[in-house]
């Protein structure tokens, strides 16, 4: 005969039963996780530039941290709360190391400059930012760098694997851009990529060039960007084991799409770039929210 033991939980030794959200500090209810991903809302659209600003600001100190600034290459844009029709990007030229919400340019969508400043706007990042925000208006936000993985990746023209639990979160939300078009000087080109996107897509693989990827804030584009080049440097090191004759095991595709709704919502994607977020405004000692 055997005898199971309970616990005082009244669950059997050896598992765990966990209690709700609302009777501890567990950071996960599975029936509800509104209360744990907050994006903030704002009534004064001035206060919420400024708190948008600022957060565009670090996600370039922190892709400067991460290794990821590459001379004059790059570019974030941000739509205006403001004024929608309008877009904040960075200026030419400025290491994202040194950026300040104050640097940031705010240009129409023929790209002239709607306030003073002294910067001038990198002509390719504004043709594709502009492209994509006219093309898509769910999208508040674009990040494109030429990131040491995604730009290596990029060569073979294909999307990403599902490998692992942190590449579902592009389950069906990546999209390749095949051919290469030069650097983008033309209209034409920047609707190419924003068609690329196509309507409900949010992450972006250029090939031969490097990654793009967007959001409804600025936090969650720069959520993606760190994931996606996270997960291209995974694909690599995969393929180089792959090659040596090690198969890879693949998650089905029905746990990917759970996965991928667990993992990919505004709110949890937008939290994913908070320690960043943090970890950045301390390093500056405040200075990047100026």
């Amino acid at each position: 005969m055997t005898s199971t033991t309970v616990t005082e939980t009244g669950a059997p030794a050896g598992q765990v039963k966990l209690r709700s959200a609302e009777d501890g500090v567990l950071n996960w209810n599975v029936r509800k996780t509104e209360g744990l991903h907050v994006i903030p809302s704002f009534t004064d659209k001035e206060a919420e530039r400024t708190w948008a600003k600022q957060h565009m600001a670090a996600a370039f100190r922190t892709f400067a941290r991460l290794g990821w600034a590459d001379g004059a290459s790059g570019h974030i844009s941000l739509r205006d709360p403001v004024n929608p029709d309008w877009f904040w990007i960075n200026p030419y030229a400025k290491h994202f190391a040194q950026m300040k919400a104050s640097d940031l340019v705010l240009v129409d969508h023929h790209g002239r400059p709607v306030q003073p400043t002294p910067h001038k706007v990198n002509a390719a990042g504004f043709i594709i930012h502009s492209s994509i925000h006219r093309a898509r208006p769910d999208i508040h936000a674009a990040c494109h760098m030429h990131s040491p993985a995604g730009r290596a990746w990029s060569t073979f023209g294909k999307g990403i694997e599902m490998l692992n639990q942190d590449t579902c979160m592009f389950y069906k939300n990546l999209a390749v851009y095949e051919g290469f078009g030069g650097i983008v000087l033309a209209e034409e080109e920047g609707l190419r990529l924003a068609g690329a996107l196509g309507k409900d897509c949010w992450n972006l693989i250029l090939q031969n060039h490097g990654l793009l990827t967007c959001g409804s804030t600025v936090d969650e584009a720069a959520a993606y960007f760190i994931a996606l080049e996270r997960a291209c440097e995974n694909q690599i090191l995969a393929e180089s084991a792959a090659a040596n004759g090690i198969p890879k095991k693949f998650v089905g595709k029905e746990e990917a799409e759970y996965t991928c709704k667990c993992t990919s919502t505004p709110g949890c994607v937008y939290m994913q770039f908070q320690p960043e977020y943090d970890l950045t405004v301390e390093l500056s000692n405040g200075k990047v929210l100026e």
